[in-house]
C-alpha cells in the first residue's frame, strides 16, 4: 500500500493570473501610438519647411522692445519689414514671454498648443468613440500626432503662432453649448458650485470673445450665434470681447489708439496679398490676376457670396443637430473671406476631416442596419423580404471616406510650396496650369468645403430638448 509520508496532500490552489491579453492590448496600443508619432515626425521633416520660430521672434522682440519703454507698434524685426500686428490685448497676454529667451518662449508655446489640440480632439472625438466603443485615450493619442503633421499645425508650431490656442478657445464654447443642451445630466450632480457652473455651460461665449479680442476674424462666430438666436452665448461673447478691449484701452490707451486708428488699416504690414502662403480668396484672386494686389470689387462680390453660402449651410447644419459641422463651416468661411489667411491659419480643416470621416462611418453602419430597395429578394417563412446587395454597405459613404483621406493628404503634402512664386521676379503662371492649381490648392479646397462639407443630422445637437424632438426622426432615417 503506497504511503503518503513526506508528501503534501494539501496543495495550494493554483494562482489565478490576470488575463495577459489586456496587457498585450495596452502594449500594442502604445506601440501603435509610438509608430504613428514617429511617422508624423518623419512627415513633418519630409513635407514641412525649415522652422525657427520666425513669428515668435517678432512677437518676442516686440514685447522686449515695448517693455524697454518704446512704442509697441514702432517695432520692426531685424532684416525684415514686419512688426507687431495684433491688438494691444494680445501684447498684454504675450508680455510674460519677455522673461524667457526666444527659443524658450517658442517651446512653451509649442507645448501649450499641443496640449490644447489634444484637449480639443478629446472633446470632438468623445461622442464618436463612445458610439463606436473605442478607448478615448488611445484614439486621442493617435489623432494628436496625425493632426500635428498637417500644414496648419506644423506651421503654427514651427513659426511660434497662436492659432491652435485660439482654436481651442472657440471649441471650448462648442463644448459649453453641448453642456447647456444636456442640462440636468451633469451639473446637478456635481460636487461643488464651481463644477456645477462649469457643467452648466452658462459661460459659453467667453472663448469666442477672448479669441476675438486677440484676433478679429473669430468675430464671425458672434454673428453666427446671433443668426441662430443663441442670444446668451452671443451676448457673453460680445461682452467679453468689448470688455477686454475697453479694459485694455484703460491700461494701454496710447497703444489702443494707435492700433485702432492706424495699425489695423495698414494691410501692407503683414505682406503682399499674392504671397503663396496666403490661401484666402483674396490671395487666390491676386495670384490668378498675377498681381501683388487683390482686385477689390471682385473680391468683395465673391466674399459676400461665400459668406452667405457658408453661414446658410452652418445654420442648416445646426438646425439638423450638428453643431460641430456648423462651427467648422463658420471657421472655414472666415478663412476664405479674410484678406489674409496664411497656411497656418487653416486649422479648421482638422474638424472638417473628422466630420467627413464620421459621416463615412455613420452611412456605412446605417446601410448595414437598413434594407435596401436595390437588393435582391429573399424569402423568410414565405414572406418576401428586401436584402441589400453585398457591395452596398461597402460603397455607402465611400465618397465621404475618400474626401476625408484626400483632404488629409492634401494638407499633409501641402503642394503649394514646390510651386511658390514671388512677384515681380517670377509670374504665378511660370509652371503652367498645373503649377497654378497646386499653388492655389489649399484655397480651392477651403472653398469646396464651404460649399460641400456634409453634416450629420442629429449627431451633436447643442440646443434644448424641444428642438431635439424635431430632429430625432430625421436622424433615425439617416
Amino acid at each position: 500500500m503506497p504511503t503518503t509520508v513526506g508528501r503534501r496532500t494539501d496543495r495550494p490552489a493554483p494562482i489565478t493570473r490576470a488575463p495577459r491579453g489586456v496587457d498585450r492590448r495596452i502594449v500594442v496600443r502604445i506601440g501603435v501610438v509610438t509608430a504613428v508619432s514617429y511617422a508624423a515626425w518623419l512627415a513633418v521633416g519630409a513635407f514641412g519647411r525649415p522652422y525657427n520660430f520666425f513669428d515668435m521672434k517678432i512677437y518676442h522682440g516686440a514685447v522686449l522692445w515695448w517693455a524697454g519703454g518704446n512704442e509697441l507698434y514702432d517695432f520692426v524685426a531685424p532684416s525684415t519689414t514686419l512688426g507687431f500686428t495684433y491688438p494691444p490685448f494680445a501684447a498684454l497676454v504675450m508680455l510674460p514671454m519677455s522673461w524667457l529667451p526666444v527659443d524658450g518662449a517658442g517651446f512653451v508655446n509649442a507645448l501649450a498648443s499641443i496640449g490644447a489640440l489634444a484637449v480639443v480632439l478629446a472633446a470632438l472625438l468623445r461622442p464618436i468613440v463612445d458610439r463606436l466603443g473605442w478607448p478615448l485615450w488611445f484614439t486621442v493619442a493617435v489623432a494628436t500626432p496625425v493632426a500635428l503633421a498637417i500644414e496648419p499645425s506644423r506651421e503654427t508650431l514651427g513659426y511660434g503662432q497662436v492659432n491652435l490656442l485660439l482654436f481651442a478657445l472657440i471649441m471650448a464654447d462648442l463644448v459649453g453649448l453641448r453642456w447647456r443642451a444636456r442640462r440636468g445630466t451633469h451639473h446637478e450632480t456635481a460636487d461643488s458650485p464651481l463644477a456645477r457652473f462649469v457643467y452648466s455651460g452658462a459661460w459659453a461665449g467667453v472663448g469666442i470673445g477672448l479669441a476675438t479680442a486677440v484676433k478679429l476674424t473669430p468675430a464671425l462666430f458672434v454673428l453666427y450665434l446671433m443668426l441662430t438666436r443663441q442670444w446668451r452665448a452671443a451676448l457673453i461673447a460680445t461682452g467679453t470681447a468689448v470688455g477686454v478691449t475697453l479694459g485694455t484701452f484703460g491700461v494701454l490707451g496710447a497703444e489702443s489708439r494707435a492700433y485702432f486708428t492706424s495699425v489695423l488699416w495698414q494691410t501692407e504690414r503683414v505682406g503682399a496679398a499674392d504671397m503663396t502662403a496666403n490661401q484666402s480668396l483674396a490671395g487666390l484672386l491676386a495670384r490668378l490676376y498675377d498681381s501683388i494686389e487683390t482686385p477689390g470689387l471682385l473680391w468683395l462680390a465673391f466674399s459676400v457670396l461665400v459668406l452667405a453660402l457658408g453661414l446658410s449651410r452652418a445654420l442648416s447644419a445646426r438646425a439638423d443637430g450638428d453643431e460641430l459641422t456648423a462651427f467648422t463651416l463658420v471657421g472655414l468661411t472666415a478663412n476664405v473671406i479674410s484678406p489674409i489667411s496664411w497656411s497656418h491659419h487653416l486649422v479648421w480643416v482638422i474638424p472638417a476631416i473628422i466630420v467627413l470621416a464620421d459621416a463615412a462611418v455613420r452611412r456605412r453602419d446605417a446601410s448595414r442596419r437598413l434594407p435596401s430597395r436595390v437588393g435582391g429578394m429573399s424569402s423568410a417563412n414565405g414572406v418576401p423580404t428586401l436584402r441589400p446587395p453585398i457591395w452596398y454597405p461597402t460603397l455607402t459613404g465611400l465618397r465621404h471616406g475618400v474626401g476625408a483621406l484626400g483632404l488629409y493628404l492634401l494638407f499633409l503634402i501641402s503642394p503649394i510650396w514646390p510651386y511658390e512664386h514671388q512677384l515681380p521676379e517670377v509670374s504665378h503662371y511660370q509652371d503652367g496650369l498645373f503649377g497654378t492649381l497646386m499653388e492655389n490648392s489649399l484655397a480651392i479646397a477651403l472653398i469646396v468645403l464651404v460649399a460641400a462639407l456634409p453634416w450629420r443630422p442629429g449627431a451633436e445637437p447643442a440646443f434644448y430638448a424641444d428642438r431635439l424632438a424635431r430632429t430625432a426622426p430625421l436622424a433615425a432615417r439617416r
